[in-house]
């Protein structure tokens, strides 16, 4: 018995090292996701096409909330052509799993603003899937959508 005790620390000891890389590396992984979230959801709110084309995969695809769907270049367009005026773009309660080079964050969204001169809000629910390509993550697919009451 105490043999196996004494293999199974030795084991552990020898373990431990990789054990604590692999969860360092995850925990580095899922900061790195949530910092591009924040950049993704600040270059929406100001608009700014150069780092929303740096952030978004060129085959990314968003589906919003009337169930619509905009590729890169439609919602780069959409969310650049002046008609759209984002006062409120909060995220939170934002959750990352890591799959190898795949992310996928959920949590919630809170939208507020003008479009074509019309006021509109959303309080949404959200899933957006992040590829870490060259060490590099890019937002692949995006899935917005309006909570069941």
């Amino acid at each position: 018995m105490r043999l196996r005790l004494c293999l199974a620390a030795i084991l552990l000891l020898i373990l431990w090292p990789s054990i604590f890389s692999v969860a360092q590396q995850k925990s580095d992984a899922a900061s790195k996701v949530l910092a591009a979230e924040a950049k993704w959801n600040e270059a929406y709110k100001r608009n700014d096409v150069g780092a929303l084309n740096s952030l978004l995969a060129d085959d990314f695809i968003i589906t919003v909330e009337d169930g619509s769907t905009f590729s890169k270049a439609g919602y780069i367009a959409y969310a650049s052509e002046g008609v759209l005026r984002v006062e409120i773009s909060e995220m939170s309660n934002l959750k990352v799993i890591l799959h190898g080079d795949v992310a996928i964050v959920t949590g919630t969204y809170h939208e507020k603003g003008m479009t074509k001169g019309k006021p509109y809000e959303y309080h949404d629910r959200l899933t957006d899937v992040w590829l870490n390509t060259d060490g590099k993550w890019q937002l692949i697919a995006a899935h917005y959508s309006i909570p069941v009451k």
